[in-house]
């Protein structure tokens, strides 16, 4: 009987001490996300959508990532689109001695609604990617690539705090992002982006919105995380090739 009490005894102490090896660790970041995003509609219910994002760590000193993306959006009304695009990604290395950048292609379908009760605003998008992301090996490219797919899902509530329309809207939301693969064993949870700041209309055809954003995000390690403290400053531009109005649609383009 001592002798079984011995073996629990190693075998519990055993795993945890594997548990503490595993212990989850966060790496804090301070971040600037800029970008701007376009809608231009060029009929009655077809558009072009164009999106440019820059995220720098360290504030503004290292580089995070530049994104580009492209597409097509289907407008049966002010409320709902359908955007069906391409995207590509420079994402920097986290190795501090690597110079490498690693490319990300991806294709994307999204579907958006916006509602809207007496001075609140709400939007909600869901959007599938497929990526495809470049392997870096000893700060060179492998020629092997890693292929998810990722679900996200944002919504996002932007309320008056004033009648008077030259004061800005507060915004509070949220998007939480899911991706599965092959690879995916540890981390079918991504990321999670939490978003608090105001958005404010240029003209009728430019805006911003300016804030904090918190980026939760789990690594393939599965213990391992980055919490992103992020200042982000977003433009946006609605126009039309049209004589008629810019869209109403409103474009929510995170990268």
């Amino acid at each position: 009987m001592k002798t079984n009490f011995i073996r629990i005894l190693i075998f519990l102490l055993s795993l945890n001490a594997f548990g503490q090896a595993q212990e989850k660790e966060i790496n804090q970041q301070l971040q600037t996300w800029v970008s701007i995003n376009t809608v231009t509609k060029f009929a009655d219910h077809w558009g072009v959508i164009g999106d440019f994002h820059i995220r720098r760590n360290d504030f503004v000193s290292d580089p995070s990532f530049y994104f580009i993306r492209g597409g097509i959006s289907y407008i049966p009304n002010s409320n709902i689109s359908l955007n069906l695009g391409y995207a590509h990604m420079w994402l920097a290395p986290s190795n501090p001695d690597w110079n490498t950048f690693s490319d990300e292609n991806r294709i994307y379908q999204q579907a958006q609604l916006n509602t809207k009760f007496g001075n609140l605003s709400i939007l909600q998008r869901l959007r599938n990617e497929q990526r495809w992301q470049e392997k870096i090996v000893n700060d060179r490219s492998s020629g092997d690539w890693r292929f998810t797919n990722r679900i996200r899902y944002l919504m996002s509530f932007t309320f008056r705090i004033s009648d008077k329309k030259s004061w800005p809207q507060m915004v509070l939301s949220d998007e939480i992002l899911l991706h599965f693969g092959e690879e995916v064993v540890y981390n079918t949870f991504d990321q999670n982006r939490f978003f608090i700041g105001i958005r404010k209309n240029i003209n009728p055809k430019w805006s911003y919105d300016f804030g904090y954003m918190n980026v939760y995000q789990q690594k393939y390690s599965g213990y391992q995380y980055d919490m992103n403290h992020t200042i982000r400053l977003f433009f946006y531009l609605n126009t039309s090739i049209r004589k008629k109005a810019p869209s109403e649609i409103e474009n929510s383009g995170d990268e």
